[in-house]
């Protein structure tokens, strides 16, 4: 780039599409890091939808929509997942490869490599959806397009809530170091049961109800299931997970942001170098 056509908007361009790249560039060598993005949707599906026909068979109609119950939430739950895991391990790739000073000392600024980094989350999701869509179709006649553009908005904030969690999860790996790594796997998890992924939130036991209703995962899959049983478009619940998720960003930038100023101000930069 000549200086004649240099501009902040363009280096910002170039800097976020050359750590897509990186994380391209590792991808493309290390194929066992494709678990994620191939395997684990693809089983996750053979197995919940299994399930949701197994309990189907029993004839009646309740049971009969456990498998939608099932198929959607796997849909849904891969949404949030990939986005979470893509980026939390784009920050512990750096960890992994002793990058990190590198990374300090370049012009690229954090919210660029973020950027950057949420990018090829992008690329993994696009991917892992493609999988799980192509093995329900195949195996269970469940097409995802029958899901309808309503959805869109409900994949949205999920994926803005995994990109949030993320971020939590770097600031604790910046502040704890590599034993806080379980996190970038572990933490979904737990939201995972509370959210009501694959059930109502009013199945769970009294005492864990408040906290399911006050995570925005809950509300976004209510709505996502709402529409994929033909119901009308639920704007409370949109609104409720709308709301949730924009404060759980704040609360992600906020946490990752005080975390770095520590990371620098303490040197923990030699704990990766």
């Amino acid at each position: 780039m000549t200086r004649e056509t240099y501009s902040p908007v363009a280096a910002s361009a170039w800097r976020i599409l050359s750590v897509a790249k990186r994380h391209w560039y590792v991808m493309r060598r290390s194929p066992h890091r494709l678990f994620d993005v191939v395997m684990w949707p693809a089983v996750d599906v053979i197995l919940f939808g299994t399930i949701g026909l197994f309990a189907a068979s029993r004839a009646n109609t309740a049971s009969a929509q456990v498998a939608l119950y099932l198929l959607v939430g796997v849909v849904l739950w891969h949404v949030v997942y990939q986005a979470q895991i893509a980026l939390a391990t784009g920050m512990l790739e750096e960890t992994w490869s002793r990058s990190v000073l590198n990374l300090m000392v370049t012009p690229m600024r954090e919210w660029e490599y973020v950027a950057g980094v949420a990018l090829f989350s992008l690329v993994k999701l696009t991917a892992a959806l493609g999988g799980v869509a192509l093995v329900a179709w195949s195996l269970y006649a469940f097409s995802v397009t029958s899901l309808g553009l309503g959805l869109l908005p409900v994949a949205a904030l999920l994926l803005i809530t995994g990109w949030s969690i993320a971020l939590f999860v770097t600031g604790l790996v910046l502040r704890f170091g590599q034993g806080a790594e379980a996190l970038a796997w572990g933490i979904l998890f737990m939201v995972m049961p509370l959210s009501g992924v694959f059930y109502p939130v009013d199945s769970l036991p009294g005492i864990l109800r408040p906290i399911g209703e006050a995570l925005p995962t809950t509300h976004a899959f209510a709505a996502g299931r709402a529409m994929a049983f033909g119901e009308a478009t639920p704007w409370g619940e949109l609104g409720i997970a709308a709301a949730g998720t924009a404060g759980l960003l704040l609360v992600g930038l906020g946490y990752v942001t005080w975390m770095l100023r520590v990371f620098r101000a303490r040197g923990f930069v030699t704990r990766y170098s």
